[in-house]
């Protein structure tokens, strides 16, 4: 049997942070999906291809990982592609109350689905892609919070 995790997020932009939590989680699973999800609802400040293009950079090199993109649950998207894991990352006790709660609904609407929960490195607790989008917006230099790929 196939063990297959879908990374879900919007990604805009993908973060060292996410990079690590990806290359972390790699020895675990046959295939792991970074999945961007798509939000009508949402503004974002990348367009969908730009973000794809940059997570395709950036796992260019890494055979098990997949970039995809989906609308409607993650849940949902799970089961269709035959994904049993969630790949979440935790920067400090908010995320957890955040992504616990979601953990358990997806366990439901997703009939089993597992969330595997990953505790940020301290070297990338403080980075969101909020923050980088901040930086970015304020004309500062976002590299250091990037990966190799993500030319901005």
């Amino acid at each position: 049997m196939t063990k297959i995790a879908v990374f879900p997020g919007s990604f805009d932009p993908i973060t060292t942070g996410h990079f690590d939590i990806v290359q972390r989680a790699m020895p675990l699973f046959d295939k792991i999906v970074v999945a961007i999800g798509v939000n009508s609802q949402k503004k974002y400040l990348f367009s969908l291809e730009q973000r794809t293009a940059w997570l395709e950079a950036v796992f260019a090199d890494y055979p098990n990982v997949e970039v995809a993109t989906f609308d409607g649950l993650t849940a949902h998207y799970c089961n269709k592609i035959g994904a049993d894991y969630l790949l979440r990352g935790l920067r400090n006790a908010s995320d957890f109350d955040y992504e616990k709660t979601i953990s358990q609904l997806n366990n439901i609407v997703g009939q089993g689905i597992e969330t595997v929960f990953w505790i940020s490195q301290p070297a990338y607790s403080h980075i969101s892609s909020t923050i980088v989008r901040e930086i970015i917006k304020g004309g500062g230099d976002a590299r250091p919070f990037l990966p190799p790929g993500v030319d901005i």
